[in-house]
């Protein structure tokens, strides 16, 4: 009977084949090797198939174990969640909230929504960091922040829930002194862009190791944060992308200059999709959810717009803070 199957045994599965044996999969749980031995051999019995290969040097999945091994995987994640929302439901407001943002989110959007979240909810302490790439996926992995804003398809996790913000649009630049920004060229190829220096954002947690993102040179300077980045391709030193938001006075007053490269997009520009993420295991509190509430209003709002809205101009509803 499926019955007599209990959520020990399927982490206890879960966790092992994750890490490679039982050895290893008993360190992680703080359990004696025999115990996850005899848990795993129960499911075994009570699901009617082996899940796993003993008969070599290590335990591998078979066919059957690796078949249930996404539906063990599921059933935890549920669990999670349930255990969760059922914290949220018995806590009040939080004391604190932790915004970890992509650099290419507009800053301006997260100024205003973090100033309306201020207004309606003055006793939550807040706080904001920044990350490219991988840093805002790590950060919730990490447990280091409550909500983050992701960019890209390229960082995903099954135990962290997002949803669609808004497109930004990335541009490529170079300084009007530039040899790329002096050529007028109606576009330029990736061998143009691939004779001349790149100014590439580093990304500060592993997860994008041995893989690189829109770099078509292979000349590159890599830096720590788009200041930095954007510091340098203003100096002249080498061309970049950038969000078309941060460098919007720049390139009105044509100290920077758009690159037609078509490697990169139409003209140069990508959009890149934003994402508001959260753990499933974390249940939203209510400044969580009055502050995703706001983010999803501003996200159709032009930044230009945001940038001249008066702190406090269109507060949190009061829906928003009962949520």
């Amino acid at each position: 009977m499926l019955d007599a199957l209990t959520l020990d045994q399927i982490r206890m599965f879960v966790t092992v084949a994750e890490a490679g044996s039982f050895r290893a999969g008993a360190a992680r749980l703080l359990r004696a090797q025999s115990a996850v031995s005899h848990a795993i051999a129960n499911l075994e019995n009570q699901l009617g198939v082996a899940v796993f290969d003993r008969s070599g040097h290590r335990p591998t999945l078979t066919a059957a174990g690796a078949a249930l091994l996404e539906d063990a995987r599921a059933v935890l994640l549920k669990v999670d969640f349930l255990r969760a929302r059922a914290r949220g439901l018995g806590e009040g407001v939080e004391t604190e909230l932790a915004l970890m943002v992509d650099t290419l989110y507009p800053l301006p959007l997260a100024a205003a929504a973090l100033g309306e979240l201020r207004a309606a909810l003055p006793s939550v302490r807040l706080r904001l960091a920044t990350a490219p790439l991988g840093g805002t996926l790590q950060a919730l992995r990490d447990e280091a922040c409550d909500l983050a804003i992701m960019a890209g398809e390229d960082f995903r996790d099954p135990r962290i829930e997002t949803e669609a913000l808004q497109a930004v649009p990335i541009v490529a630049v170079a300084a009007r002194a530039h040899p790329l920004a002096q050529r007028r060229a109606k576009t330029l190829a990736g061998a143009d862009l691939a004779d001349h220096l790149q100014i590439v954002l580093e990304d500060p947690s592993d997860l994008s190791e041995g893989r690189d993102f829109g770099v078509l040179s292979p000349q590159t300077l890599r830096v720590g944060t788009q200041d930095a980045k954007r510091a340098l391709i203003l100096a002249g030193v080498g061309w970049g992308r950038l969000p078309q938001w941060a460098v919007e006075r720049e390139l009105a007053e044509g100290h920077l200059l758009p690159l037609p490269a078509t490697a990169l997009g139409p003209q140069g520009v990508a959009q890149t999709q934003t994402y508001l993420a959260w753990r499933t295991d974390r249940a939203l509190g209510v400044a969580a959810l009055a502050l995703r509430e706001v983010l999803h209003r501003l996200a159709a709002a032009p930044v230009a717009r945001v940038r001249r809205r008066v702190p406090g101009e269109s507060p949190v509803g009061a829906g928003a803070k009962a949520a």
